[in-house]
């Protein structure tokens, strides 16, 4: 007969491997929320791993399929980014808060439907995989690049002219560095009251 571990517990290979796939996105999960408020170092880093993605794309001169395909992704979350939580359009004012759409209209930051956060991870995430397939040869389809980069810029064009006009339609700017701060000009003496003197 065997004798039980130490624990107590009979540890499985399976047990172990999902003990450590957990202490593993554990781990991942604290980097992750510790770069939350570093947005600077965030976007610079992404940065890079972009440039690595297309230099890599540029010297092998391939993998042009998978490049447009990211290309409609990062159109896609960039969308979601700059789109409001909840559209107007469709919201029924019964509903809830609204956009501001008067300059003495309460104050509501624009809450976007994609957050600065989740948009940063998709797209670097994005940029991750798009560079790990170029590894694999059966990604590297040929095509005629400059028709799907043409088509790329056709969409881009489009879909940013609705965007804006859709913007500006409901009087929404989807960049705001919070409150609108307003440096009025001092009281004048007959504006203030002030106490009689003996």
């Amino acid at each position: 007969m065997e004798a039980a571990p130490a624990g107590g517990e009979d540890v499985s290979p399976a047990t172990a491997i999902s003990r450590w796939s957990f202490a593993v996105s554990q781990r991942y999960q604290h980097l992750l929320d510790k770069s939350t408020p570093h947005v600077l170092q965030r976007w610079i880093a992404f940065l890079v791993i972009a440039a690595v993605y297309v230099l890599r794309v540029y010297l092998i001169q391939g993998f042009y399929i998978v490049s447009y395909g990211l290309g409609i992704y990062i159109l896609n979350l960039l969308i979601g980014f700059l789109s409001p939580q909840v559209d107007p359009e469709i919201q029924d004012l019964s509903q809830g808060p609204t956009l501001p759409t008067r300059g003495s209209d309460e104050f509501r930051p624009f809450v976007r439907r994609l957050p600065e956060f989740k948009f940063w991870y998709s797209i670097t995430r994005a940029f991750c995989i798009a560079f790990v397939m170029t590894f694999f040869s059966a990604f590297d389809v040929p095509v005629f690049w400059p028709i799907l980069l043409f088509y790329w810029l056709s969409l881009f064009i489009l879909t940013m002219r609705r965007q804006i006009t859709h913007m500006i339609k409901y009087k929404y700017v989807p960049f705001s560095l919070g409150k609108q701060r307003y440096d009025g000009k001092k009281a004048s003496s007959t504006d203030s009251t002030s106490l009689p003197t003996d």
